[in-house]
Protein backbone atom coordinates (compact mmCIF):
# COMPACT_ATOMS: atom_id res chain seq x y z
CA UNK A 1 0.00 0.00 0.00
CA UNK A 2 1.42 3.36 -0.96
CA UNK A 3 1.61 6.42 1.24
CA UNK A 4 -0.95 9.12 0.59
CA UNK A 5 -0.76 12.64 1.99
CA UNK A 6 -4.06 14.13 3.15
CA UNK A 7 -5.11 17.32 4.89
CA UNK A 8 -7.31 16.69 7.93
CA UNK A 9 -9.54 19.77 8.21
CA UNK A 10 -11.20 20.77 11.45
CA UNK A 11 -14.96 21.08 11.58
CA UNK A 12 -17.06 22.81 14.18
CA UNK A 13 -19.84 20.50 15.25
CA UNK A 14 -20.61 21.62 18.76
CA UNK A 15 -17.27 21.08 20.51
CA UNK A 16 -15.83 18.18 18.51
CA UNK A 17 -14.41 17.71 15.05
CA UNK A 18 -13.41 15.04 12.58
CA UNK A 19 -9.67 15.14 13.08
CA UNK A 20 -8.98 14.32 16.70
CA UNK A 21 -9.66 17.60 18.46
CA UNK A 22 -9.83 17.85 22.20
CA UNK A 23 -13.20 17.96 23.91
CA UNK A 24 -12.65 21.69 24.46
CA UNK A 25 -12.83 22.52 20.75
CA UNK A 26 -11.29 21.98 17.32
CA UNK A 27 -7.58 21.94 16.65
CA UNK A 28 -5.78 23.61 13.78
CA UNK A 29 -5.59 21.63 10.52
CA UNK A 30 -2.61 19.29 10.38
CA UNK A 31 -0.96 17.24 7.70
CA UNK A 32 -0.95 13.51 8.38
CA UNK A 33 0.42 10.50 6.50
CA UNK A 34 -2.37 8.02 5.83
CA UNK A 35 -1.51 4.39 5.21
CA UNK A 36 -5.02 3.38 4.17
CA UNK A 37 -6.47 0.46 2.26
CA UNK A 38 -7.29 0.83 -1.42
CA UNK A 39 -10.76 0.16 -2.82
CA UNK A 40 -10.22 -3.55 -3.51
CA UNK A 41 -8.70 -4.10 -0.07
CA UNK A 42 -11.60 -2.31 1.62
CA UNK A 43 -14.14 -4.41 -0.30
CA UNK A 44 -12.28 -7.61 0.62
CA UNK A 45 -12.12 -6.62 4.28
CA UNK A 46 -15.83 -5.74 4.28
CA UNK A 47 -16.77 -9.11 2.77
CA UNK A 48 -14.65 -10.84 5.40
CA UNK A 49 -16.43 -8.85 8.13
CA UNK A 50 -19.89 -9.86 6.89
CA UNK A 51 -18.96 -13.53 6.60
CA UNK A 52 -17.60 -13.58 10.18
CA UNK A 53 -20.67 -11.80 11.59
CA UNK A 54 -23.21 -14.06 9.91
CA UNK A 55 -21.32 -17.26 10.72
CA UNK A 56 -20.84 -16.25 14.36
CA UNK A 57 -24.48 -15.30 14.87
CA UNK A 58 -25.67 -18.50 13.18
CA UNK A 59 -23.48 -20.64 15.46
CA UNK A 60 -23.61 -18.71 18.72
CA UNK A 61 -26.97 -16.89 18.85
CA UNK A 62 -27.70 -18.87 22.03
CA UNK A 63 -24.60 -17.44 23.71
CA UNK A 64 -25.77 -13.90 23.00
CA UNK A 65 -29.14 -14.72 24.59
CA UNK A 66 -27.45 -16.26 27.64
CA UNK A 67 -25.36 -13.14 28.23
CA UNK A 68 -28.45 -10.97 27.87
CA UNK A 69 -30.26 -13.10 30.44
CA UNK A 70 -27.32 -13.04 32.87
CA UNK A 71 -27.05 -9.25 32.71
CA UNK A 72 -30.81 -8.86 33.16
CA UNK A 73 -30.96 -11.14 36.20
CA UNK A 74 -27.84 -9.72 37.87
CA UNK A 75 -28.42 -6.00 37.53
CA UNK A 76 -31.64 -5.29 35.65
CA UNK A 77 -31.95 -2.97 32.67
CA UNK A 78 -30.66 -1.60 30.41
CA UNK A 79 -28.88 -4.60 28.92
CA UNK A 80 -26.74 -2.66 26.45
CA UNK A 81 -24.52 0.34 27.02
CA UNK A 82 -23.59 2.74 24.24
CA UNK A 83 -20.64 5.15 24.26
CA UNK A 84 -19.26 7.53 21.65
CA UNK A 85 -16.07 6.36 19.93
CA UNK A 86 -14.04 7.67 16.99
CA UNK A 87 -14.18 5.71 13.73
CA UNK A 88 -12.72 5.92 10.26
CA UNK A 89 -12.14 9.46 9.05
CA UNK A 90 -12.68 10.84 12.56
CA UNK A 91 -16.41 10.09 12.42
CA UNK A 92 -18.09 9.63 15.79
CA UNK A 93 -20.31 6.58 16.29
CA UNK A 94 -22.04 4.80 19.16
CA UNK A 95 -20.09 1.71 20.17
CA UNK A 96 -22.23 -0.90 21.94
CA UNK A 97 -21.43 -3.33 24.75
CA UNK A 98 -23.40 -5.46 27.14
CA UNK A 99 -23.63 -3.46 30.34
CA UNK A 100 -21.02 -4.72 32.81
CA UNK A 101 -21.31 -1.93 35.37
CA UNK A 102 -23.83 -0.79 37.94
CA UNK A 103 -26.55 1.52 36.58
CA UNK A 104 -25.10 4.57 38.39
CA UNK A 105 -21.57 3.94 37.13
CA UNK A 106 -20.80 7.60 36.35
CA UNK A 107 -21.70 8.69 39.88
CA UNK A 108 -19.58 5.89 41.40
CA UNK A 109 -16.61 6.86 39.22
CA UNK A 110 -16.85 10.56 40.09
CA UNK A 111 -16.92 9.78 43.81
CA UNK A 112 -13.97 7.38 43.52
CA UNK A 113 -11.77 9.79 41.55
CA UNK A 114 -12.57 12.59 43.99
CA UNK A 115 -11.56 10.53 47.05
CA UNK A 116 -8.84 8.14 45.83
CA UNK A 117 -5.69 9.81 44.39
CA UNK A 118 -4.20 6.48 43.24
CA UNK A 119 -7.35 5.60 41.30
CA UNK A 120 -7.46 9.10 39.83
CA UNK A 121 -3.86 8.77 38.62
CA UNK A 122 -4.56 5.35 37.12
CA UNK A 123 -7.65 6.66 35.32
CA UNK A 124 -5.83 9.66 33.87
CA UNK A 125 -3.01 7.39 32.67
CA UNK A 126 -4.96 4.42 31.26
CA UNK A 127 -8.63 5.46 31.05
CA UNK A 128 -9.25 2.17 32.90
CA UNK A 129 -9.18 0.89 36.47
CA UNK A 130 -7.81 -2.54 37.33
CA UNK A 131 -9.99 -2.82 40.45
CA UNK A 132 -13.07 -1.00 39.19
CA UNK A 133 -15.85 -0.82 41.83
CA UNK A 134 -18.42 -0.06 39.14
CA UNK A 135 -18.20 -3.56 37.63
CA UNK A 136 -20.77 -6.16 38.67
CA UNK A 137 -19.98 -9.84 39.31
CA UNK A 138 -21.45 -10.90 35.96
CA UNK A 139 -19.82 -7.88 34.37
CA UNK A 140 -16.37 -8.95 35.56
CA UNK A 141 -16.81 -12.35 33.90
CA UNK A 142 -18.09 -11.04 30.58
CA UNK A 143 -15.32 -8.44 30.45
CA UNK A 144 -12.58 -11.01 31.12
CA UNK A 145 -14.00 -13.23 28.37
CA UNK A 146 -14.80 -10.27 26.05
CA UNK A 147 -18.44 -11.39 25.90
CA UNK A 148 -19.43 -7.83 26.78
CA UNK A 149 -18.33 -6.81 23.28
CA UNK A 150 -20.74 -9.09 21.40
CA UNK A 151 -23.15 -6.18 20.64
CA UNK A 152 -20.36 -4.73 18.51
CA UNK A 153 -21.34 -7.32 15.92
CA UNK A 154 -24.10 -4.83 15.17
CA UNK A 155 -21.50 -2.06 14.80
CA UNK A 156 -19.70 -4.27 12.27
CA UNK A 157 -22.94 -5.03 10.41
CA UNK A 158 -23.82 -1.34 10.00
CA UNK A 159 -20.23 -0.57 8.89
CA UNK A 160 -19.12 1.54 11.87
CA UNK A 161 -16.54 -1.07 12.84
CA UNK A 162 -14.62 -3.98 11.38
CA UNK A 163 -14.07 -7.42 12.89
CA UNK A 164 -10.34 -6.62 13.09
CA UNK A 165 -8.81 -3.19 13.58
CA UNK A 166 -7.48 -0.75 16.17
CA UNK A 167 -9.37 -0.75 19.46
CA UNK A 168 -12.08 1.98 19.35
CA UNK A 169 -11.10 5.01 21.43
CA UNK A 170 -12.71 8.20 22.68
CA UNK A 171 -11.59 11.53 21.25
CA UNK A 172 -9.58 12.46 24.35
CA UNK A 173 -7.49 9.28 24.05
CA UNK A 174 -6.89 9.87 20.35
CA UNK A 175 -5.66 13.40 20.94
CA UNK A 176 -3.59 12.60 24.03
CA UNK A 177 -1.82 9.42 22.94
CA UNK A 178 -1.79 8.96 19.17
CA UNK A 179 0.26 11.98 18.07
CA UNK A 180 1.45 11.53 14.48
CA UNK A 181 -0.36 8.16 14.38
CA UNK A 182 -3.83 9.76 14.39
CA UNK A 183 -3.90 9.49 10.60
CA UNK A 184 -3.19 5.76 10.83
CA UNK A 185 -5.98 5.19 13.34
CA UNK A 186 -8.49 7.19 11.29
CA UNK A 187 -7.59 5.50 8.00
CA UNK A 188 -9.38 2.26 8.96
CA UNK A 189 -12.45 1.27 10.98
CA UNK A 190 -11.83 0.27 14.60
CA UNK A 191 -12.13 -3.44 15.31
CA UNK A 192 -14.04 -5.81 17.55
CA UNK A 193 -10.67 -7.48 17.99
CA UNK A 194 -7.21 -6.45 16.89
CA UNK A 195 -3.46 -6.51 17.50
CA UNK A 196 -3.79 -5.11 21.03
CA UNK A 197 -6.28 -7.77 22.10
CA UNK A 198 -4.10 -10.65 20.94
CA UNK A 199 -0.80 -9.00 21.87
CA UNK A 200 -1.25 -8.68 25.61
CA UNK A 201 -4.29 -6.45 26.18
CA UNK A 202 -3.93 -4.52 29.44
CA UNK A 203 -0.41 -5.86 29.98
CA UNK A 204 0.66 -3.53 27.13
CA UNK A 205 1.20 0.15 27.91
CA UNK A 206 -0.52 2.79 25.80
CA UNK A 207 2.54 3.63 23.72
CA UNK A 208 2.84 -0.04 22.80
CA UNK A 209 -0.81 -0.16 21.87
CA UNK A 210 -0.45 2.83 19.53
CA UNK A 211 2.62 1.21 17.93
CA UNK A 212 0.63 -1.99 17.36
CA UNK A 213 -2.21 -0.06 15.71
CA UNK A 214 0.22 1.80 13.46
CA UNK A 215 1.99 -1.39 12.37
CA UNK A 216 -1.34 -3.12 11.74
CA UNK A 217 -2.45 -0.36 9.35
CA UNK A 218 0.88 -0.11 7.55
CA UNK A 219 1.20 -3.89 7.03
CA UNK A 220 -2.45 -4.84 6.61
CA UNK A 221 -3.36 -8.00 4.73
CA UNK A 222 -6.39 -10.28 4.74
CA UNK A 223 -4.16 -13.03 6.13
CA UNK A 224 -3.26 -10.84 9.11
CA UNK A 225 -6.98 -10.37 9.86
CA UNK A 226 -7.60 -14.13 9.63
CA UNK A 227 -4.70 -14.86 11.99
CA UNK A 228 -5.86 -12.26 14.51
CA UNK A 229 -9.38 -13.76 14.53
CA UNK A 230 -7.94 -17.23 15.13
CA UNK A 231 -5.64 -15.98 17.91
CA UNK A 232 -8.52 -14.11 19.56
CA UNK A 233 -10.22 -17.37 20.58
CA UNK A 234 -7.10 -18.49 22.46
CA UNK A 235 -6.72 -15.13 24.18
CA UNK A 236 -10.36 -15.17 25.32
CA UNK A 237 -10.01 -18.61 26.88
CA UNK A 238 -6.71 -17.72 28.59
CA UNK A 239 -8.07 -14.31 29.77
CA UNK A 240 -4.46 -13.04 29.72
CA UNK A 241 -4.24 -9.31 30.30
CA UNK A 242 -8.00 -8.92 30.75
CA UNK A 243 -9.72 -6.90 33.46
Amino acid sequence: MGERIIILMSKDDGGSDACGATDDGPVAPTTQSEFGLNGVERATKRLFDLVIVFVFVALFWWLILLVMLAVRISSGSPLIFGHTRIGRGGKEFTCYKFRSMVPNAEEVLENLLATDPAASEEWLRDFKLKDDPRITAVGRFIRKTSLDELPQLWNVLVNDMSVVGPRPVVRTELTKYYGDSIGHYQSVKPGLTGPWQVGGRNDIDYAGRVAMDRQYVEKWSLLSDVLIVLRTAGVIFSRKGAY
